[in-house]
Parts: C-alpha cells; structure tokens; sequence
C-alpha cells in the first residue's frame, strides 16, 4: 500500500481510537492512541481516544460546533479473520431492524465498547459526517488480558499508523481499497 501525506487538513477531523485497555490485542486502539498524539498533526486534527460508550460519544459529536467534516476511528471487530488482519472500511450508513438496533442500544447504554455499537448508534443518532472510516484490525479467537498485543499485530503498528495518517488527511489520494461497512449489514448481536 502506497501512503501520501499532505499537510494540510480540509475541515475539521477526528481520529477516535475504540476498545478496551488491557484486552491485548481487543486493545489496539487504546494501546496506539499515545503513539498517534505523538504524530505530526495539521491544525484542525483532533486524536482521542473514544471509549466512554457509543451514547456519550454521540452526545460529544452533537455538541461540536463546528461539526467534524471526517471522522476515523480505529479498533479491532471481532470475527473469523486472521489475527493483525487491516481492514480499511468506509462507513455507509444503515441501521438494522428495530429488535437488532434496541439490543445495541442496550449494549451501549450498559457499558459495552464496540466499534459496531458505536457506528450503529452513531447512525441512529444521525451524528455521523459524511464522511467516516474506520481502520478495523483483526484480533484473532479469543480474549486475553494484558497490556501488549500479540507479536503479529505489534509488527503491522507502522503500517496502521501511515494507514490512520493518510485517511485522516486524504482518504482519496492514497491506494486504499475501502471496504463499504453498513449498519443493516452487520452481524447481529442477537445471535452472540
């Protein structure tokens, strides 16, 4: 993957990390939040980390004014792909029926950090810009405490770190293969 940097940023951009700390790799988020403050940023970029639950994140993008023009969020969903799998998703809206968008309203309500949760409640709460990307890092089978993520994942944090870059400042220009991602697409938690 080919990675261009521009240094000036249109508009105003956050770059959200999600998941909980010290999950290992469920953890990548958390665990490249310092290394992305570290970055050399463009005025207008603003990096935090996002996990205080998909309704208080909401509330927080509603009361922003001005409203961020992109947003990218990073963090690992679970699933079948191979574990430090990058997935470079682009976020195209959708919530899912009624049943599947109250249990995810009630995982979020309770306390549940998930990616999915907060893209799907985001939608819900129409707070979203037009433009969103999320940068999804596989964390393989399983879920183990501690405070590093597995070799395999450790190894691709540069290559994450040019990834985030580059969306943040211009998605478009880079060779970035974008995964479309709707909400009324997604796994349904229900089944979990």
């Amino acid at each position: 993957m080919r990675l261009r940097s521009r240094m000036s940023a249109p508009g105003r951009i956050l770059v959200g990390t999600v998941g909980y700390h010290n999950l290992r790799n469920h953890s990548i988020g958390p665990i490249l939040l310092p290394k992305l403050r570290r970055l050399s940023w463009p005025p207008g970029v603003e990096v935090e980390e996002l996990n205080w639950g998909p309704v208080a994140v909401a509330q927080r993008l509603q009361a922003e004014r001005p409203p961020f023009d992109r947003i990218v969020l990073i963090g690992a969903r679970p699933g079948e792909l191979e574990e430090g799998t990058i997935t470079p998703y682009r976020w195209e809206g959708g919530v899912p029926e009624p049943e599947e968008l109250q249990a995810r309203m009630g995982e979020a309500v309770s306390g549940v950090i998930s990616v999915d949760n907060l893209l799907v409640v985001g939608q819900h709460l129409d707070v979203w810009p037009s433009e969103v990307y999320l940068i999804d890092v596989a964390p393989g089978l399983g879920q183990e405490e501690g405070p590093e993520p597995a070799l395999r994942i450790k190894a691709r944090i540069p290559r994450i770190l040019r990834l985030a870059r580059e969306t943040a400042l211009s998605p478009q220009n880079g060779d970035i293969d974008w995964v479309p991602l709707r909400g009324d697409e997604l796994e349904s938690r229900m089944l979990q």
